[in-house]
């Protein structure tokens, strides 16, 4: 995923200013998908627009900026939705633990293991309270939609890793 990409969803759901665009990042999309800030956000602003991605629709006090999507942006966007993800390099800590918890005495391989379900426990817990802000039959699309198939994603993404976790741990155990 990339930062302009994201800034192209997020203004398919409705135009913004960079100050608006930044925000965004600052709820579950920063904690869960993709960090950013305005000193990211304001510069690939300017380079969505000079491409023609993104236009300039209103400025406002202080020099703020509206931005709108162009119908080559939706048209990118689009583009890079539908395209198979694309292997980028992969550095994937939590992973990389699980290859080496085999180094670990039991004890401390236990300890691992226990922490990694009880931190899914948790996450689990607080994308079951974003889930239940939103009424079961609510729009999956839009603006009113973004972020529920994140979440649910993460409910289970959670519950696999719990669920994994707590497999490994009694493996180690009946192996004692």
């Amino acid at each position: 995923m990339s930062l302009p990409h994201a800034l192209l969803g997020l203004l398919a759901l409705n135009p913004a200013t960079g100050y608006d665009l930044a925000r965004w990042f600052d709820t579950d999309l920063g904690s869960y998908a993709w960090q950013a800030g305005h000193t990211s956000v304001y510069p690939e602003l300017g380079k969505l627009a000079a491409q023609g991605l993104a236009e300039v629709t209103e400025e406002g006090a202080r020099g703020a900026k509206t931005y709108t999507l162009t119908d080559d942006g939706r048209a990118e966007l689009r583009r890079w939705m539908l395209a198979p993800q694309q292997q980028a390099k992969v550095r994937n800590e939590p992973v990389l633990r699980m290859f080496l918890i085999a180094a670990l005495p039991r004890d401390d391989a236990l300890a691992v293991l226990d922490r990694t379900a009880d931190e899914a426990e948790r996450g689990l817990a607080v994308l079951r309270e974003v889930r239940a802000e939103h009424p079961a039959d609510a729009s999956m699309l839009g603006e009113d939609g973004i972020g529920q198939l994140a979440a649910e994603f993460g409910v289970r993404q959670y519950e696999a890793i719990r669920d994994w976790a707590r497999w490994a741990a009694d493996r180690l155990r009946a192996e004692a």
